[in-house]
């Protein structure tokens, strides 16, 4: 029969739905008792188990296996998770817990200050103050090298490249040449700048080479009829040779080394107002509307001509990969012309848009297929172009005159000559064309702009008889003072 009430009783306790019986007292039950002897009852399944333990002292030791006692850190500050455990705090908290379930009783105002003399009399402290659980000592340090992971997330100083560099250009030119006499025409091509930093000027019947290291000038060249003049000056892709347009039709050729020309190519039946190179081949547009093709190393130069422009050619210049050829003209339009050797000589795109004549154009160094132009004093715009579809991917009304576009890449941004009616450089951000900057000085219409061989100065030559040397686009350039001495003038002859 005890096999069987002993099977019941394992049955009964394995059976949640039945009310634990045997269980321990809840804490707060234990605490609430106001006991202070100890019954302990053999524990048995059939019989219970009623416990009083008076809480009013931690016990020193914790009971362990095999009836070992392990001792309770009493080092303040010992173990970070167990909070230091005050006597009278611990008797009050659990005053506190019992009086929860009590009615709360009014106090009338004069009773209150009473009662909280009497406790902090009595107790030391305001109970109504008391804290259950009060943490005492420090925290443990942590050991040596330990490093926050989420301390270095949200506190890192960010990095150098992240840092925006503020760069300042200057409203000032770094220096003016005087360019006396300079022919004020809208569709000649008066300045080039080569890649031995050598700056070639035409002014009416000379060519002027300033040596923009040194500082030297050079007369190369000087027309022998004074009634005729210089219409455009072009740099070879090595800097070594200048090709020269004059206003009687010739094409000239110079080897800058020895100051010698070494031939003259006719062919045009007008002046010689824009002039390109591409390697060993030499283009050449006329006022006559005609492209010549000039191959410099054969005795017979001349192998091919575009002719698609009504009236003169004013802009040239070969894409950075050398497919394609631009070419705008006093007809409002502007040619694509491609990289042929054979009979058929048709542009691949006529582009109509402008309302003016075209002589400002620029392609892209870092994106080949992109062609900027500029158009005249009735149009003011400058448009954006994909070489390969002949679509324009964006325009921007200036409100003035683009005689001039270069593009530099040390910032990604295009430089904007400009005459009627504002007579300035614009430096604009590609591709959005944001306003970056203006270059104000000039007293008359920019002819004509030229880019410097490492691309931190632009020059501007304008109908007021001066070169102005704008240092924008400096890489890594810091903010200067303005200089306090007055800018520097040099005459070109």
């Amino acid at each position: 029969m005890s096999h069987f009430g002993f099977e019941n009783d394992v049955h009964n306790v394995l059976r949640l739905d039945m009310p634990i019986t045997n269980a321990p007292m809840a804490r707060w039950q234990r605490k609430a008792s106001t006991s202070n002897s100890t019954n302990t009852n053999s524990l048995s399944p059939n019989r219970n188990v009623n416990s009083s333990v008076s809480l009013s002292k931690t016990p020193s030791k914790t009971p362990g296996k095999n009836g070992k006692t392990q001792n309770t850190p009493s080092k303040a500050g010992g173990d970070r998770f167990i909070p230091t455990r005050n006597n009278k705090q611990l008797d009050v908290a659990s005053f506190l817990i019992s009086k929860e379930n009590e009615p709360v009783e009014e106090t009338t105002s004069s009773t209150a200050p009473n009662q909280k003399a009497w406790s902090v009399t009595l107790n030391g402290y305001d109970i109504e103050e008391a804290k259950i659980l009060h943490l005492g000592g420090k925290p443990l340090n942590a050991p040596e090298g330990y490093q926050n992971n989420l301390k270095v997330l949200y506190s890192q100083v960010p990095t150098p490249v992240s840092i925006k560099k503020s760069r300042h250009i200057s409203s000032v030119p770094e220096r003016i040449l005087d360019a006396p006499d300079i022919k004020n025409d809208f569709y000649l091509n008066l300045m080039d700048w080569g890649r031995q930093n050598l700056l070639a000027v035409g002014l009416t019947s000379h060519v002027y080479l300033w040596d923009a290291g040194a500082g030297d000038i050079v007369l190369l060249k000087k027309m022998e009829d004074d009634s005729e003049y210089i219409c455009s000056v072009s740099w070879s892709k090595d800097g070594n040779f200048l090709a020269i347009g004059t206003s009687d039709c010739k094409v000239e050729l110079w080897d800058v080394q020895y100051q010698k020309r070494l031939r003259s190519m006719d062919g045009h039946l007008a002046r010689v107002s824009c002039l390109c190179w591409n390697d060993h081949i030499l283009s050449s547009g006329s006022r006559s509307g005609l492209i010549h093709q000039h191959d410099v190393r054969l005795a017979d130069h001349h192998i091919f001509t575009f002719g698609g422009h009504t009236q003169e050619v004013c802009g040239l210049t070969w894409s950075p990969d050398g497919k394609y050829l631009a070419s705008g003209g006093n007809d409002n339009m502007v040619y694509i012309w491609p990289v042929t050797t054979g009979s058929e000589y048709q542009a691949i795109h006529a582009l109509n848009e402008h309302q003016g004549a075209v002589k400002a154009l620029a392609w892209c160094p870092w994106q080949p297929n992109i062609l900027a132009s500029g158009g005249g004093t009735s149009d003011r715009h400058i448009r954006i172009w994909n070489a390969n579809s002949g679509s324009c991917i964006s325009a921007l009304d200036t409100t003035s005159q683009v005689s001039s576009l270069v593009f530099a890449p040390n910032y990604k941004e295009l430089v904007s000559g400009h005459g009627f009616a504002h007579d300035k450089v614009i430096i604009w951000k590609y591709p959005s064309l944001s306003k970056v900057a203006e270059l104000e000085g000039h007293e008359d219409r920019v002819l004509n702009l030229a880019l410097s061989p490492d691309g931190s100065t632009v020059a501007s030559v304008a109908a007021d008889e001066t070169i102005r040397l704008w240092k924008s686009f400096e890489k890594d350039a810091v903010k200067k003072p303005k200089p306090t001495s007055s800018i520097i003038q040099q005459h070109i002859r």
